[in-house]
């Protein structure tokens, strides 16, 4: 980080009346500004990061870390979760569906 980088503990407020709390930095991705947020771990999730574009952010209060934390603590927000259902893979060009692997056709 830079000297002039910005790095503190904020209160985002997100367009879509959502608030996400942690330790405030910026990143450039492909040339674009983001802030990323990396929230702390709390009693009901662990740490996790997201990052925002400046056009999702409709205000940034910077506050302590404690009260990040309380913060973080009464925002009920998740990190991203992978869903795949096995039910529902999909099968290769040579998959034919036949479990015994001879040629029925």
């Amino acid at each position: 980080m830079t000297e002039n980088a910005f790095s503190n503990y904020c209160v985002v407020e997100l367009f879509g009346h959502q608030k996400i709390a942690g330790l405030v930095t910026e990143q450039v991705i492909a040339g674009q500004g983001f802030i990323r947020v990396d929230v702390p771990q709390t009693k009901c999730h662990p740490a996790f990061t997201r990052m925002f574009g400046s056009g999702a952010i409709y205000s940034i209060t910077p506050v302590s870390e404690e009260i990040a934390q309380a913060a973080a603590e009464s925002i009920y927000i998740e990190p991203m979760q992978v869903y795949a259902s096995p039910s529902r893979q999909l099968k290769g060009p040579d998959d034919d569906g036949d479990s015994d692997g001879e040629d029925n056709g």
